[in-house]
């Protein structure tokens, strides 16, 4: 039997193109969970009644595990019940050899790290959004920055006292003054 997996995440956050793929990939059944930061009940309960000869299909490695070791862990479950896993993105069939040098499978590992890390902070940027945090450095006040710059240009402030007095380093001075130039 093939079965599909699908779970949530921020570019795809109705699983609506993975349920495409796996449509078309002629998946007997698919099954998603909704929680985009946690493994819901039902990838354990497809692990739990996983047969022989039954072939779980995945559009991205990032929609079935959390990490390398969670991936390692599932992999081995699936191995254990004699069926097979394939994730379409990464190319990965494990009812055939895998193919590709070991350089090639450690740049997929990369590539699978590289997505839980771009969907963590996306979420966090989010989650941060949504609590009215603005990300990013700090803004200086204005009126700090143009009385720095005025110091700066009369000359008459070395750039400790123009630190001291506006909060401004040296460096954070020089690139307002090359952005008024």
């Amino acid at each position: 039997m093939l079965i599909g997996y699908a779970r949530p995440y921020s570019s795809d956050p109705h699983c609506e193109e993975q349920f495409k793929l796996l449509t078309n990939m002629n998946c007997d059944k698919i099954i998603s969970d909704d929680q985009t930061s946690n493994q819901g009940k039902n990838l354990k309960n497809m692990m739990n009644t996983l047969s022989p000869g039954d072939t779980i299909i995945v559009v991205k490695l990032f929609a079935f595990a959390d990490s390398t070791r969670h991936l390692a862990k599932l992999l081995n479950a699936i191995e254990d019940k004699g069926a097979k896993f394939l994730s379409l993105k990464e190319d990965i069939d494990t009812s055939k050899n895998i193919k590709g040098s070991l350089k090639d499978i450690i740049y997929r590992i990369v590539e699978f790290e590289s997505d839980i890390i771009s969907e963590k902070t996306k979420i966090g940027l989010s989650e941060a959004k949504q609590k009215g945090s603005i990300p990013g450095r700090p803004r200086i006040p204005d009126e700090n920055v143009n009385r720095a710059i005025e110091m700066y240009q009369s000359k008459e402030y070395s750039l400790s006292e123009i630190k001291n007095e506006t909060g401004i380093s040296k460096t954070t001075l020089y690139r307002y003054l090359e952005k008024k130039q």
